[in-house]
């Protein structure tokens, strides 16, 4: 193992076996420079973890994927298709094979739990009434929520309430899950059972999965590839163990949850 990547990492799958691929993605907000010349390319099957500080950026590179977001500067492609350049019409279809855990799960209120997960299912396709309700039941159990179809959210736990949230993310069978801090807000047990879905999903779906988190358990229980991002830049791309024996110092103290001896500094000034 390479102690300290490049700041540009090159990742090492085939790109041309990529099912999604950023080539030099740069991304500011105002003055804020966020992504600087990112390179990415992840596998198929496989989970991606992105790991770093609050606000570095990581939920920047999930909407760059999904284009939520086009970048400044470089290239996004899914399965070989450039689609940071694709109009608004041609994008429906796109996230169709998107599946997008936000993080506070951002079901709606107003609606069941059966009417929250079949909301894509009618939205973007023609089935019939009696195959949305399978599709509902069958997801549903697959998340381990047999038969609270006709629950409210705010009837629901947290981790109930995530577990909806997946549900309805796999919908349509999409080929691709993204995950904004799926663990937040949960207790350790409550995580672990999420962490066990993203497992459980990638193996009967073959998904593709982004995972964005602070979480170190949910880092070492679900990532095939941990990727850091530090200063727009990904400073780390190595496999869990790889991780905790990586020598760079600003991955290290991340890792163990130890503020640096210069952040302590600007603290202690500021005191």
């Amino acid at each position: 193992m390479v102690a300290h990547p490049p700041p540009a990492t090159t990742p090492p799958s085939n790109p041309r076996n990529a099912v999604i691929e950023l080539r030099g993605v740069s991304k500011r907000f105002g003055r804020l420079i966020v992504l600087r010349n990112i390179e990415l390319a992840l596998e198929p099957g496989k989970t991606t973890v992105i790991i770093g500080e609050s606000g570095v950026g990581k939920s920047v590179v999930l909407k760059h994927m999904v284009r939520l977001l086009r970048p400044d500067r470089g290239e996004v492609y899914f399965k070989g298709q450039r689609i940071d350049l694709l109009p608004e019409r041609k994008l429906v279809d796109l996230r169709t094979r998107f599946g997008f855990l936000f993080q506070m799960g951002a079901l709606f209120d107003s609606l069941t739990v059966g009417e929250n997960i079949a909301f894509p299912v009618v939205e973007h396709t023609s089935r019939k009434s009696d195959e949305v309700e399978k599709i509902v039941k069958d997801k549903l159990r697959m998340v381990g929520l047999d038969g609270i179809e006709n629950k409210k959210p705010a009837e629901l736990s947290g981790g109930q309430r995530k577990r909806v949230a997946l549900a309805r993310a796999i919908a349509l069978n999409p080929e691709v899950i993204l995950y904004d801090e799926p663990t937040t807000g949960l207790d350790p047990i409550r995580s672990d059972i999420i962490n066990e879905l993203i497992r459980k999903l990638q193996r009967e779906l073959n998904v593709t999965s982004v995972v964005v988190t602070h979480d170190m358990t949910s880092v070492r229980k679900v990532g095939d590839r941990v990727i850091m991002l530090h200063e727009g830049r990904f400073i780390f791309d190595g496999t869990p163990a790889e991780l905790d024996k990586s020598e760079d110092e600003r991955v290290s103290h991340f890792v163990q949850g130890h503020a640096s001896a210069s952040d302590l500094a600007r603290l202690k000034a500021k005191g």
